[in-house]
């Protein structure tokens, strides 16, 4: 596995935890009785960062 190769295996991971780790947020959050919306900020942070860099890896990826 080349650097570039291994790099975007990584932020793949990366992404994907940050996807899940929002989206699991944002299902605690509705599941309990908090009325505020910081959680629900804070899932959708860790969505659109996910998104972000899940979306760098197949560009790094395709570049290869």
């Amino acid at each position: 596995m080349d650097l570039p190769s291994g790099r975007a295996a990584t932020v793949r991971a990366f992404g994907t935890i940050s996807l899940v780790a929002g989206f699991m947020t944002s299902v605690l959050s509705m599941m309990s009785s908090y009325d505020g919306l910081k959680p629900q900020i804070l899932a959708a942070f860790l969505i659109l960062t996910g998104i972000g860099l899940r979306i760098e890896a197949a560009i790094v990826d395709r570049m290869q």
